[in-house]
């Protein structure tokens, strides 16, 4: 728990000077040991080749021969060893008597150290560790031969342990300071590098960064708009789920590490790459479909290290601009409204301005009763003043576009149930009676005739929303609720049917259309009162 406290630089830097520390510490040990074995076996080396050549000094050969041979081996021996720096130089028979030794009291005793069996008996030279009475030593060993190429005795060149390793400390305070060095140089470079891996992380803790991660992930996902983001290169690094349903492709294909190009032929994002330039909502086709595409580079430090698309269709784009098209319908509803009783105010005020008081008095009172009666009508039948006031917004329009609006004597509605949202009525009745209108527009003014029906009959809600225009022709009249469907021949039409029965199907009912006895089409929407639930478990 203390170390999970800790923070990223501190770790970073404990890490890695202890990393450091170690690492040099088994270095130098290394290194010694392999220094002390390089500096052995050199001795070892040295002490043998010091045998063979006093072994091939015909002077000592020469002397294996005399009636007293220590007498001239000990000197020879003893200058060899001066010379040399060696321990000791010791000559000894075919039988291993020293005839020569550092020690004269020891000349004419048999050798120690149970090695020189291989140059007495094979004739070999060899470096070997044994303990004489010296002490242990590392000894150089040669046979001496005659003239006639007989073993007649043996010379052993050593150089005790003891000495070797006094030696091999001489190095150990020149290793020792090289790794305090290392590891000192090792403490700074840690700090310098987890001071600047921290500020490469934005000075964030790792539990910090895992958390944006995620939460990036989440925003990426939750985004309605497709994504795809490249490195500097133009390879993929990330997609999100609404870009593989743009560019319908399946789920679980592989996007990622593959270059932009092979997924999108037609891509500018390289071009973005290249210049850093910023495409905003330009318009492109992907696998047939228009689409709307944002490019904008990614830079860090002035440079471009990739760039990012997003993209959405642009039929939803439609659906957004043909709602806000139906809120100015329903202003458009309000505005006429207005417009009529400014008209009716200047009339009046005309007609008392001619003092034309009876004509003034009877317009009032005509205006008013009409008024009175709509209102009273609408009121006592349809009881949610939420739908009474669409329909009296509509009576008003209706009246400016010269067309007989129709309300059912027979619709009758308390108020909407409150699991209901209003808010789809008011899209669908806007929707329908917006449409209606315009299929009467042509027709002349005595016959464009507008019906609608609302009733609650205690189970569901009825809606009947019927014109007196052309009609439906029957090879649309099943593809009417798709997409891009429209009876008007006019661009970027086709999207309100879509909405309103996407409104009905959110709200559990259904729809139907079908031609009307005024001769145009008759659209009859129906919704249960106890919501989608009720409706999709029957």
């Amino acid at each position: 728990m203390r170390m999970k406290s800790r923070s990223l630089q501190s770790r970073i830097f404990s890490y890695g000077a202890l990393f450091v520390s170690l690492v040099a510490i088994i270095i130098g040990v290394s290194f010694y040991f392999t220094m002390s074995q390089g500096i052995e076996k050199q001795i070892g080396i040295r002490a043998l080749s010091i045998a063979k050549t006093t072994a091939a000094r015909p002077d000592v050969r020469a002397a294996f021969e005399h009636d007293d041979p220590s007498r001239l081996l000990q000197p020879i021996a003893e200058a060899v060893r001066q010379q040399t720096g060696a321990e000791y130089v010791v000559i000894g028979n075919s039988e291993g008597i020293r005839y020569a030794h550092p020690v004269t009291e020891r000349i004419g005793q048999k050798m120690v150290g149970d090695d020189n069996e291989r140059a007495l008996h094979l004739g070999e030279s060899y470096v070997s560790k044994a303990t004489g009475t010296l002490g242990p030593a590392l000894r150089g060993k040669t046979p001496v031969f005659n003239d006639e190429g007989e073993i007649i005795g043996v010379i052993s060149v050593g150089y005790l342990n003891e000495d070797i390793s006094s030696i091999f400390f001489q190095y150990i305070d020149n290793i020792s300071y090289i790794v305090l060095i290392a590891i000192a140089l090792g403490i700074i470079g840690s700090s310098f590098l987890s001071r600047n891996i921290k500020k490469e992380l934005f000075n964030l803790e790792p539990a910090e960064i895992a958390n944006l991660f995620t939460e990036r992930n989440a925003l990426i996902e939750s985004v309605r708009e497709g994504i795809i983001m490249v490195d500097a290169k133009g390879v993929i690094t990330t997609v999100n789920a609404a870009a593989y349903d743009t560019l319908s492709i399946p789920g679980q294909t592989e996007l990622i590490g593959r270059t932009i190009q092979e997924v999108l032929p037609n891509t500018l994002l390289l071009k973005v790459l290249e210049t850093g330039e910023r495409h905003l909502d330009r318009p492109m086709e992907i696998h047939g479909r228009k689409v709307i595409v944002n490019r904008i580079p990614i830079r860090a430090d002035d440079q471009i290290i990739g760039a990012v698309s997003t993209f959405r269709l642009q039929s939803e784009i439609d659906q957004l601009a043909m709602e806000l098209s139906q809120v100015k319908r329903y202003t458009e509803a309000l505005r006429a409204q207005t417009h009529e009783y400014n008209n009716f105010l200047y009339t009046i005020s005309g007609l008392i301005q001619l003092h034309s008081y009876d004509e003034a008095l009877s317009l009032i009172h005509d205006e008013t009763a009409e008024h009175q009666s709509l209102i009273q009508f609408v009121t006592k039948r349809l009881q949610d003043p939420f739908l009474g006031g669409i329909v009296i917004g509509f009576f008003n329009r209706a009246r400016e576009l010269n067309v007989r609006f129709l309300l059912d004597e027979d619709s009758f509605l308390k108020e909407l149930p409150a699991q209901l949202e209003k808010t789809h009525f008011v899209f669908i009745i806007g929707n329908l009676m917006t449409n209606a209108f315009e299929a009467v527009d042509m027709n002349p003014e005595a016959k464009r005739l507008v019906r609608l029906f609302i009733f609650d009959n205690g189970e569901e809600i009825l809606f009947e929303v019927e014109d007196s225009g052309k009609g439906i022709a029957n090879e649309v009249l099943d593809a009417l609720f798709l997409e891009k469907v429209s009876t008007k021949d006019m661009e970027d039409r086709g999207y309100g049917l879509l909405k309103v029965a996407e409104n009905v199907e959110d709200l559990g009912g259904s729809i139907t259309v079908e031609k009307g006895d005024l001769g145009g089409a008759l659209f009859i929407i129906s919704i249960p009162k106890r919501g989608y639930q009720h409706a999709k478990s029957n």
